[in-house]
């Protein structure tokens, strides 16, 4: 029996394309009726692909989607008990604004009185009363987005999709419309799935938020979740702006990170265990220091603002101070070589020595996607072994272990990958695809020309869609016994 707190089930859809590509791969989503739902995501990701497959626009390769526990995958769009506002509204311009929102009333022959009704209820929901017989043309992009959504809910949908509707919309203009919305949605109590790039728009209006990358659902919860607790450094990054460290979680609540040791409250990672580790900028206290060792010296905070107890300290210069309009943006260099991005409401100007602390219940615990590249392998001829399409030299303490058609495991550190600038010079040509900086060293993801990807660690600095030459040394090429 299906859950009836469901209004639409997504169970493991894929969209494939003609050219073999993924939009879609096995997503799984359940909303709740009445809910405000949020698909976010970079371009690309496959968010707006879900949506028009919900709306009926497009058809998943695989999977099923049920609304109210009933079928609707190959349920034509007008059949459905949905409506779509589109980036661009798709108003018609020869028809004023209440014969655009009247359009789907006509189509279904409702009486006039009705029509009329419904019409001046749905423009008195958004806003535009006094408007029923403007062109749609003189109308500014705010107002053609009430104008949109409205000839939406007057056909009284069971759930309204909206996609990316206020990306045209300035800034100002958006933030006004980011609070019409949802407080429409608290009059309407119909259900929203709201697809949009922007962080913030998310946050701001939903009630759950479905993160998305590469056509899979990276993360699904509250805001606070979300941002608070990310479980992978894809979330971390894109949510918000956060400090990102390789780490060792020494034991249940204690971890290492930038060569010092804190205490957090994570439990559950074992002993002695890589990790990473998310700060938040603004969770990061920070007070001028005194200027004297800064290993020994006794710290002071002319305003009382820093926590006292037993914190683990770190000190640094200040490399950068940007005014945000609400707090300072700093960027501080530690005595170590580590990099943190600082958010406080004090300005630390450039060149001044500060120290830093964080309270243990800030320090976000991720379990590491992987620690090492991994491709299968076969050995072939002349200790030569092939992965990633081509054939590989290995050292020869490595090779002598295996003979020509044994499968293998290739192991390769991601420091020990070469990047070159001339890609023509690599074994492999490929783009840098998502860049993660991690305090003091970047972390690329490479995909190459056959679609594969290929994890660097690396000092140098890219751009994300460099063209670019891959190299892999001999020495750097480990195996082991494939399954």
């Amino acid at each position: 029996m299906q859950n009836t707190n469901y209004i639409i089930e997504v169970n493991n859809v894929s969209k494939q394309f003609e050219d073999g590509k993924f939009a879609l791969d096995n997503v799984s989503l359940s909303v709740q009726k009445g809910e405000f739902v949020t698909i976010l995501g970079p371009s690309g990701c496959g968010k707006t692909t879900l949506l028009r497959c919900i709306a009926g626009f497009q058809v998943a390769t695989s999977g099923d989607i049920l609304l109210k526990g009933e079928d609707i995958t190959r349920t034509p769009p007008h059949k459905r008990p949905v409506n779509t506002v589109f980036q661009k509204y798709a108003l018609f311009p020869h028809l004023n604004v209440f014969d655009n929102v009247a359009f789907g009333l006509k189509l279904k022959k409702l009486d006039k009185d009705t029509i009329v009704k419904r019409v001046k209820q749905a423009l008195k929901t958004v806003g535009m009363t006094d408007y029923e017989y403007r062109d749609v043309d003189s109308l500014s992009g705010g107002q053609q987005q009430r104008v949109a959504i409205a000839r939406a809910i007057v056909n009284q949908p069971e759930v309204l999709l909206l996609d990316e509707p206020l990306a045209a919309l300035d800034l100002k203009m958006r933030k006004d419309m980011q609070l019409e919305l949802k407080e429409m949605h608290k009059k309407l109590g119909i259900t929203f799935i709201y697809v949009t790039h922007d962080q913030e728009e998310a946050l701001t209006l939903s009630d759950r938020v479905v993160v998305m990358n590469e056509g899979k659902i990276q993360q699904i919860g509250t805001p606070t979740d979300i941002y608070n607790e990310p479980v992978n450094c894809f979330v971390a990054d894109f949510i918000g702006e956060s400090n990102i460290l390789n780490g060792i979680m020494i034991h249940d609540r204690r971890v290492a990170f930038c060569e010092q040791e804190f205490d957090c409250i994570d439990e559950g990672f074992g002993e002695n265990t890589p990790v990473d580790v998310v700060i938040r900028p603004e969770d990061i206290y920070i007070w001028k220091s005194d200027g004297s060792d800064l290993s020994q010296q006794a710290d002071y905070d002319p305003e009382d603002r820093i926590p006292k107890g037993k914190f683990t300290k770190w000190y640094g210069t200040v490399e950068s101070c940007i005014f945000k309009g609400v707090h300072y943006e700093m960027m501080v260099l530690t005595k170590n070589g580590y990099e943190f991005m600082v958010q406080d409401y004090h300005e630390f100007l450039p060149g001044t020595e500060v120290g830093m602390l964080v309270k243990p219940e800030d320090i976000q615990v991720m379990k590491k996607e992987r620690l090492y590249n991994s491709f299968e392998a076969e050995m072939k001829e002349g200790g030569r072994v092939r992965f990633l399409s081509e054939d590989w030299d290995v050292s020869d303490n490595m090779a002598e272990r295996f003979s020509a058609g044994d499968k293998v495991q290739v192991r390769i550190n991601f420091e020990r990958v070469t990047l070159l600038d001339h890609e023509e010079d690599g074994v492999l040509q490929g783009e840098v695809h998502f860049i993660l900086y991690k305090g003091d060293h970047y972390h690329l993801t490479i995909r190459t020309d056959d679609g594969d990807d290929i994890y660097v660690d690396t000092n140098d600095v890219w751009d994300d869609g460099d063209r670019v030459g891959i190299q892999i040394a001999p020495s750097s090429i480990r195996l082991v016994k494939g399954e």
